[in-house]
């Protein structure tokens, strides 16, 4: 296997040497280029394209989302951003212009150097399970995975005595190119949808909430950061608040929340498959499982459990996932379950719940 060629794209001389420094380290990387802007970069990938680049977005010139922009346009590249916690909005746009992932910078009064190392060894890991056809797709005009705003086509946010409990529950698991695979799926949901929907998506800390934020703009479910022990309701999606695992519990009115600390030596946080197997349990044929792209296994066993119940299991189709190590663990379990495109998952998920409903 050839060793990677990397660029490294800051303003800043410390960070650019501090990054390149530590994909040096890592096995596979060979060639490390570095730009101190966008602009410097573009002349760069037209020279030689890079295998992947790591991005600051705040720079002169050429800022990290005007690169994007050209970038996608002419060379759709791996990009992974690297970002300050301060900067959750900018991660998000960032995301929808093409990035697949980001990082979190390290603050002084955060994580060290080191959880920025074994972010860069995992997500290069990532790169080598990349789909070159979801990266195509990503970049073309029909198939632009964005969170602007459109209009809702279900009632006004409805005070908490006069929600529905709903007759499905959808929860759906995702990792490296969940949030823009996620943005898709929510705008193509209909208001007809009788379903509540918890997601578990593989995202450090500080960043759900305004993540949840953004999703709630772009489609008809009313999207929030989860909270201990809230009810679930028709109409309403719930995303699991990062470094934490979430749970579907019983309660007296319907299927309620239970956010919890992870456990001792768990890899995945939030885990997926903890998730599905307490809807598994709690739901039985009521509950749908939707895996979508990300690497590893996470969610392959609870699918397995949710199907054993009478659920319904859908995939995101391995071919056009960003990364399709998730998708692929469900369908080497060999239990029934529906592969489709990221972009026909809200409109099947919508038949499933209208079907289901009363």
């Amino acid at each position: 296997m050839r060793p990677l060629r990397a660029l490294v794209v800051d303003d800043s001389s410390l960070n650019r040497r501090t990054i390149a420094a530590m994909l040096a380290e890592i096995d596979g990387v060979g060639q490390i280029d570095l730009a101190a802007d966008g602009a410097e970069a573009l002349r760069l990938v037209e020279a030689a394209p890079p295998d992947f680049i790591t991005l600051d977005l705040e720079m002169p010139r050429l800022d990290g989302f005007e690169f994007l922009h050209l970038l996608m346009d002419r060379h759709p590249i791996p990009v992974l951003v690297v970002s300050g916690r301060s900067e959750k909005e900018n991660i998000f746009r960032a995301l929808e212009l093409g990035a697949i992932d980001f990082l979190a910078k390290p603050h002084q009064d955060d994580a060290p150097l080191e959880s920025l190392r074994r972010q860069l060894i995992e997500k290069v890991g990532v790169i080598r399970q990349l789909s070159p056809l979801a990266l195509r797709s990503d970049t073309s005009g029909g198939f632009r995975m964005d969170f602007e705003a459109r209009p809702r086509l279900s009632p006004a946010r409805e005070p908490a005595v006069l929600k529905r409990a709903p007759s499905n529950v959808v929860v759906i698991g995702a990792s490296t190119g969940g949030p823009k695979a996620l943005a898709t799926l929510f705008r193509h949901l209909h208001h007809q949808m009788d379903a509540a929907i918890v997601v578990a998506q593989h995202m450090p800390p500080k960043f759900t909430r305004t993540f949840a934020e953004r999703l709630d703009r772009i489609g008809v479910a009313r999207v929030s950061e989860a909270r201990q022990y809230e009810r679930l309701a028709r109409g309403y999606a719930y995303v699991c608040p990062g470094g934490q695992c979430i749970e579907i519990v019983p309660s007296d009115r319907g299927p309620a929340l239970r956010v919890v600390a992870p456990d001792a030596g768990t890899h995945y946080v939030p885990s997926v498959d903890r998730l599905f197997r307490s809807a598994a349990r709690v739901l039985g044929d009521k509950a749908i499982g939707v895996v979508l792209t990300g690497m590893g296994e996470d969610g392959a066993s609870g699918a397995h459990e949710i199907s054993e119940r009478g659920g319904e299991v859908l995939i995101e189709a391995p071919e056009t996932a960003v990364v399709s190590g998730m998708p692929l663990a469900v369908r080497r379990t060999g239990i029934r379950h529906e592969s489709l495109e990221i972009w026909a998952l809200g409109d099947r998920i919508t038949e499933l719940t209208r079907t289901n409903s009363g």
